[in-house]
């Protein structure tokens, strides 16, 4: 009788052990070593993804929290959820890496060395244009000519005829503009933004150089720190200009400072559009709702992950807090902040790491990436300085659902795009300023190595 009881009782043991082992700790391990458990892990995460907020914690909690709580930053979790989020027609997330291509004439300076970054697949990268010292800012004029601007001074054009992904040349189209950073088109006119002035440049015998150049306006805060100006016309065809602040943290005197202005588009100064962002150094305007998007530097020196880096849909006669407040509406005690103050002031759409210093953000336009980034922001963060151990040096895509920040996307609302510029301790290039090409590739600036990347897509081209 004892014969037959003991085998019994080890098949019930064993059975009870598996089912144990389905919501405890192996599932981790076996997602990325068993593939036929990853079905089994995947369904609760996309069910997650697509169920409205305000029930998202309670259905995930009981079933998924256990269980993803530990690799929910890693890539096997971005994997499994893609798919759901866009349809099934999203590149997988991990990256690989890539050659920075180059050809005869950009194989030079940083690049006479092989170089590598990292991509999702199907995504490729090769070098636009290089030896571009201090190169900034790009812009693309209404007849799909690419300039960008030197902080040495010029602005360039990057005109490419025969639509192969590299520049033909570097033509000087403006000089003698120190520290020239924005760049905008209106009416045949470039208008760029220096620390102090507006400046409207024209090539008027269409020669390919600026002949013409008045300056609209000598007013912009200069002297201290958060000496870049950027500059965009918005859909009513005035003139918005972001001036950072004087100081890390500190109440200003001007208030065109740490603020976005409003000019007319002749440069008579209107108004202090938004207040307390401390750094806008990206602006942009979405290409559907017309509404004003700013990156904002956050304050430093209160630790490695505070306050977080932000992102904010730029509303008028808002005040976004600095220099009492930082992150979410989060109080700086250190500069005593009014009582209430920062209960009323505007609130990040998106929150990022610490110290990654966003720069330049693009909304996708164009048709060559996947259908799933259509409308998604990229950002360039340039890259920390005072976090001990240093973070940025990449780009990243916000993902967007109906114009706004998709509240659905969990952690993967803001994820890695591009990296690779940071290998182990070494900084070989900083991003700066994404933008999108005529043929639906993706330009980015980089003001270490002086160059502009072109990002395109081609699923088929090589691994």
């Amino acid at each position: 009788m004892k014969s037959r009881i003991f085998p019994l009782l080890a098949l019930l043991g064993a059975m009870l052990l598996s089912a144990c082992g389905g919501s405890g700790e192996t599932p981790a391990a076996t997602a990325t070593t068993a593939p036929p458990v990853a079905p089994t892990s995947v369904a609760p995460a996309e069910a997650t993804v697509t169920t409205p907020p305000a029930t998202a914690p309670t259905a995930a909690a009981p079933t998924t929290a256990p269980t993803v709580a530990a690799p929910a930053a890693t890539a096997p979790p971005a994997e499994a959820i893609t798919p759901a989020a866009a349809g099934g027609e999203e590149p997988a997330l991990t990256l690989r890496s890539v050659p920075v291509e180059t050809d005869d004439s950009t194989r030079t300076g940083p690049f006479a060395t092989d170089r590598q970054l990292n991509l999702p697949p199907g995504f490729h990268v090769r070098v636009y244009a290089t030896g571009l010292a201090q190169v900034r800012w790009l812009g693309l004029s209404p007849d799909g000519l690419v300039y960008a601007t030197l902080l040495s001074g010029r602005v360039v054009t990057l005109p490419d005829t025969d639509k192969n992904g590299v520049a033909d040349s570097a033509k000087t189209f403006a000089d003698n503009l120190p520290g020239v950073h924005g760049i905008a088109f209106k009416d045949n006119g470039v208008y760029v933004a220096t620390e102090s002035q507006i400046v409207r440049l024209e090539d008027t015998n269409k020669d390919g150089v600026a002949d013409k150049r008045d300056v609209l306006a000598g007013d912009l805060p200069s002297g201290g720190g958060h000496s870049t100006r950027t500059l965009a016309f918005g859909p009513d065809g005035k003139l918005y200009v972001s001036a950072g602040s004087s100081c890390n943290v500190c109440v200003e005197q001007d208030p065109k400072r740490a603020a976005i202005s409003r000019y007319s588009a002749d440069g008579t100064f209107e108004e202090v559009f938004a207040s307390g962002l401390r750094n806008a150094v990206g602006l942009v305007f979405h290409p559907v709702t017309g509404e004003l998007w700013a990156t904002d530097n956050g304050r430093d020196n209160l630790g490695d992950n505070i306050p977080p880096e932000t992102i904010y849909n730029v509303k008028e006669g808002t005040n976004y807090g600095w220099p009492y407040c930082y992150g979410d509406r989060v109080p700086d005690k250190s500069q005593n902040p009014p009582a209430g103050f920062c209960d009323k002031t505007g609130v990040p759409a998106v929150k990022m790491q610490a110290h990654s210093a966003p720069l330049g953000l693009a909304f996708y336009t164009g048709n060559q990436f996947p259908p799933a980034y259509q409308g998604d922001l990229f950002v360039a963060f340039h890259g920390s300085w005072n976090r001990s151990e240093p973070t940025g040096y990449k780009v990243v895509r916000v993902r967007f659902k109906d114009n706004q920040p998709d509240s659905a996307a969990g952690d993967l609302l803001v994820e890695d795009f591009a990296t690779g510029w940071r290998t182990g301790g070494d900084v070989w290039g900083r991003p700066v300023d994404p933008m999108v090409a005529p043929d639906g590739s993706l330009l980015l600036t980089d003001d270490k190595t002086g160059t502009v990347y072109d990002i395109y897509y081609q699923a088929n081209a090589g691994s």
